[in-house]
């Protein structure tokens, strides 16, 4: 089943993503040869070293005094991209078009990386599985595979198939790792055994980007920018402030620090729970 999800996407949440059937333009090419982050899928911070990520249509990149700087010499596609500890990452999405011209299979399957981005390994499903959205919660492991909709979890190299599901993110909490929350076009969805079935979560708001931000603490933005949290597992929400536009990307490093960015790569942070952002890169 070719992700449906692409269509509703823009619908009902008015985003688009490389590697799917509509594909809104790349920013403008840099002067340079090196192509630039391209789109932002992915935001993160290194708690081993508190540098922000910012991962890319052309790879990862670490943000330096407003400035972008590649991390090693990979420029493939991460769809998908999460930081799981201290230097811990993991990712998914596409080979570099080179990678995939010399006949390497056009999906990465999950990899991981224990240095920061640096290098990476190959976990599981390689050359299948097209992660566009990832969690990992202590050892376990969720993945959105956007090629068919199915929702994958287990540890390192085991994963399962668990729920299909139309979805744009995933959140899970580590004191609650078998509560798993999705963004849908229809609303925010909760499975409480693990993502093996999800139900609607009555009262939430719409929308695209959710994080568990500590015990029952959830933050989320909306389609266009709201910031929503909420302090009691998603039965009451309170709107915060707004971003100056629609994420593309979003992450809740903390309750309080949290980091979006823009269809033109402008990368956004607040200290503040969500009630004020600036501009930390523009491109």
């Amino acid at each position: 089943m070719i992700k449906k999800f692409a269509t509703a996407l823009v619908l009902a949440i008015g985003l688009t993503a490389c590697g799917s059937d509509v594909q809104a333009p790349e920013p403008a090419a840099q002067p340079s040869s090196d192509p630039g982050v391209g789109h932002v899928h992915g935001l993160g911070v290194d708690p081993a070293t508190g540098k922000t990520y910012v991962a890319g249509h052309f790879g990862l990149f670490t943000l330096e005094n407003k400035k972008l700087v590649r991390v090693g010499d990979r420029d493939a596609d991460h769809m998908g991209f999460t930081v799981a500890g201290p230097k811990t990452f993991y990712a998914s999405g596409h080979p570099a078009e080179a990678d995939i011209a010399a006949g390497r299979p056009p999906h990465l399957g999950l990899i991981r990386s224990s240095d920061s981005g640096l290098t990476w390994e190959q976990v599981a499903l390689a050359g299948k599985a097209d992660f566009h959205a990832l969690q990992v919660v202590g050892t376990t492991v969720y993945g959105y595979d956007s090629q068919t909709g199915q929702i994958w979890r287990g540890k390192g190299a085991d994963l399962k198939p668990a729920a299909r599901l139309d979805l744009l993110d995933l959140a899970a909490g580590a004191d609650a790792p078998e509560r798993l929350y999705a963004t849908t076009p229809d609303g925010v969805k909760v499975s409480g055994d693990a993502g093996k079935s999800f139900e609607a979560l009555k009262g939430a708001p719409l929308l695209s980007f959710l994080d568990v931000a500590g015990k029952d603490h959830l933050v989320g933005v909306a389609p266009d920018g709201q910031v929503h949290t909420s302090t009691d597992g998603g039965s009451t929400w309170r709107p915060g402030g707004r971003l100056p536009m629609q994420a593309v990307a979003f992450t809740a490093v903390s309750a309080d620090r949290l980091l979006a960015a823009a269809m033109d790569g402008t990368v956004y942070e607040s200290t503040n729970a969500g009630k004020g952002f600036s501009t930390v890169y523009q491109p």
